[in-house]
C-alpha cells in the first residue's frame, strides 16, 4: 500500500523540512527557495525566503524571511532528522525580475541578490548545486517532491 502524501504549502518567509511523505510547494516571483534533499534517507528541506540579509535590527530569532537565517533554520531542523546539510542536493530558484519595465537597468534586483546569496549560501555550507532555475523575468511555481528529490518548475511572464 502506497503511503498518502502530505502537500505542504510554503507562504513567503517559511521553511519546512520532512520525509518521504512530503510534497512542498511554493510560488515565488523575486523570492528564492532552496531545496537540500538526502538521497539515501529521502529527507529534504525547502526555504521561500525574500530577502537575502535583515538590516541593521537586532537579531531576536531567526526568520525564514532572510537568506542565511532560512539557510540555519533548515540544518538546524536537518540535523533533528540525523542529516548533516553537507550531505544533502541543493537546488535553487526564484530570483525572478518582476517589473522588468520599472527595474533599471545595470542595477542589481531583490531578485538577483537573493539568487547569489543562495549560491553563496551553499558554498558556505558544502553543499553541492545540482540544479538551478534562476533569475529571467516573472514568476515561478515550485513543487518539491520529497521521495524522489525532483523539482518541477513552471515559469510564467511579469
Amino acid at each position: 500500500m502506497t503511503p498518502e502524501v502530505i502537500d505542504i504549502y510554503l507562504l513567503p518567509g517559511e521553511c519546512f523540512v520532512g520525509d518521504a511523505r512530503h510534497r512542498i510547494r511554493t510560488v515565488l516571483g523575486s523570492c528564492v527557495s532552496i531545496t537540500l534533499w538526502h538521497p539515501q534517507r529521502r529527507i529534504g528541506a525547502m526555504s521561500h525566503f525574500l530577502l537575502s540579509h535583515r538590516g541593521k535590527q537586532g537579531l531576536a530569532q531567526l526568520s525564514g524571511r532572510y537568506g542565511e537565517e532560512a539557510m540555519a533554520l533548515m540544518a538546524g531542523r536537518l540535523q533533528s532528522y540525523g542529516v548533516q546539510a553537507r550531505d544533502c542536493q541543493a537546488k535553487i530558484f526564484g530570483g525572478g525580475m518582476m517589473f522588468p519595465r520599472i527595474e533599471r537597468r545595470g542595477l542589481q534586483g531583490v531578485g538577483r541578490r537573493n539568487g547569489e546569496e543562495a549560491e553563496k549560501l551553499l558554498r558556505k555550507y558544502g553543499v553541492p548545486v545540482v540544479s538551478r532555475s534562476l533569475f529571467g523575468v516573472g514568476h515561478r511555481q515550485i513543487i518539491f517532491e520529497v521521495a524522489t528529490g525532483d523539482v518541477w518548475v513552471k515559469q510564467g511572464d511579469a
